[in-house]
């Protein structure tokens, strides 16, 4: 079992998307806890920082509350250019930083290939990871290889980091950083709030926005102010929804705007997809309409939530535009009933 008196240095490897990073914080939550006296370092991507510092915060505040450090990692752009010379040189410098921050382990909670990679770089005496990880070349770099029974992906990457900490570990709420800014933007919007958000990772997990509008103008019908949380690329579907909803708001937030507005919304409706998993770290109530993606897996997790996916839906990662068959057998009706539920029950606990 690891000494608590002694302040390990440890570092997190969790790229990927949004909701892969929100199912790790909390083991790594559960961790702090644990151990208050390590340093916790955190390798991401750039664009989701903001899940882990808010703007200017130091570590040990309520804007950098759970890590010490971020090294910003844009593996995801290295891909695409393995070979130009700006990916050879931030490749180096990452190296090189990793390995100077003298991590005695490291943990990897994403169980691919370019993860475990990223994580060598630390020169790690250890390095921690599934033993049977998303992709299975992964677990070749693994120093020490836990074999996981928990279904959810959090309860999997608990399982991982007990490990480390020599210590059954709880399931907790997240640590998410606060930033003032952001959350006086978020205390100007009406009460109370419904969040929407339209968008999904790829066209087969995306339930119609024109569904979404008559949700929204069945909850509006019963005094309840909706926003739609959409980003760039999601503002044809916004516009679907108000087409049928005149009084839903478009908002078009930071991540770190959407965290606060978040914080304050009574209930948050959404496909499998980052914002669903943001409500869910937050501890705030949640419908998922879920189709080609497994919310045993997936989906939300220690919230009042409700889930609607048909039966016939099948597991299936295959990046189609359209959306999936069983996703489309889902009704406005059914989704507005389950927001209601979850509005009037507040205080139940999640199914």
């Amino acid at each position: 079992m690891p000494d608590s008196s002694k302040s390990l240095r440890v570092l997190v490897v969790r790229l990927g998307a949004m909701g892969d990073i929100l199912h790790s914080l909390p083991a790594i939550t559960a961790l702090r806890r644990a151990h208050p006296a390590w340093h916790i370092g955190w390798a991401v991507e750039p664009q989701w920082t903001s899940l882990l510092r808010a703007e200017n915060a130091s570590p040990g505040t309520e804007g950098m509350p759970l890590v010490d450090t971020l090294h910003s990692v844009p593996a995801k752009r290295w891909a695409k250019s393995p070979f130009s010379l700006q990916t050879l040189s931030e490749i180096r410098a990452a190296r090189r930083e990793l390995r100077a921050a003298k991590y005695n382990v490291a943990l990897d909670l994403q169980g691919a290939v370019r993860s475990a990679w990223i994580a060598r770089f630390a020169h790690p005496h250890k390095l921690i990871g599934e033993a049977e990880p998303r992709e299975p070349l992964a677990r070749f770099f693994f120093s020490q290889k836990v074999a996981t029974r928990g279904v959810h992906v959090i309860e999997q990457s608990i399982e991982v980091t007990e490990a480390l900490s020599g210590q059954t570990l709880p399931s907790l709420q997240p640590l998410l950083p606060c930033d003032p800014a952001s959350a006086a933007y978020a205390a100007r919007l009406l009460q109370p709030l419904i969040l929407i958000s339209p968008g999904a990772g790829w066209g087969a997990k995306r339930w119609p926005a024109s569904r979404h509008g008559e949700v929204a103008l069945n909850l509006t019908s019963q005094g309840y102010h909706v926003a739609i949380n959409a980003g760039p690329a999601e503002l044809d579907l916004a516009q679907q929804i108000t087409a049928v909803c005149p009084s839903a708001v478009t908002l078009t937030p930071s991540l770190s705007e959407l965290i606060a507005i978040t914080r304050r919304a009574s209930l948050v409706i959404a496909g499998d997809t980052g914002p669903l998993h943001l409500a869910c770290a937050l501890g705030r109530p949640v419908v998922g309409v879920f189709g080609p993606t497994d919310p045993a897996r997936n989906g939300p997790y220690g919230v009042p939530s409700r889930v609607l996916r048909h039966p016939q839906s099948k597991r299936d990662h295959t990046r189609h535009a359209e959306p999936e068959a069983g996703l489309l057998t889902i009704t406005p009706e059914a989704v507005t009933a389950a927001a209601i539920e979850l509005l009037t029950q507040p205080k139940e606990g999640s199914l």
